[in-house]
């Protein structure tokens, strides 16, 4: 069955549109305002293929620590955010990133995630490796 040259444009046009969409999907990445309880770190990643990149920006009244732990073991520090700072830190491929609260009140820090953002999210006990 042959189709008809006038749904040619139509069927370009929506090509184009459908991979801009995707495109612009990919590019936004994830943004997300988080809460974390006293004596609980939240984990970001681990064992996605690519490497990501967080924005962050502490909105609460206590300091966050983030720190690093890569795909082989150990952990580091990366920084450390006071009430009010902003970061922005990269993350290997493989790796998690470790947000931690070692306050006795709550931490709330809006994040921006780019880059491979295929990753596993969840909460642990402060101090698990």
């Amino acid at each position: 069955m042959r189709t008809s040259s006038s749904f040619r444009p139509v069927f370009l046009l929506l090509t184009l549109v459908a991979v801009f969409v995707a495109a612009t999907a990919c590019w936004a990445g994830i943004r997300s305002g988080l809460v974390i309880e006293p004596g609980k770190q939240f984990v970001l990643g681990g064992g996605q293929p690519g490497s990501f990149k967080v924005e962050a920006h502490n909105v609460g009244k206590v300091s966050v620590e983030i720190k690093e732990r890569p795909r082989d073991g150990g952990i580091f520090g990366k920084t450390t955010l006071a009430p009010g700072a902003r970061g922005t830190l990269r993350f290997m491929a493989g790796s998690t990133a470790v947000l931690l609260n070692p306050s006795t009140q709550q931490v709330k820090v809006d994040l921006k995630i780019s880059g491979d953002t295929r990753l596993s999210m969840g909460y642990e006990p402060n101090g698990q490796l």
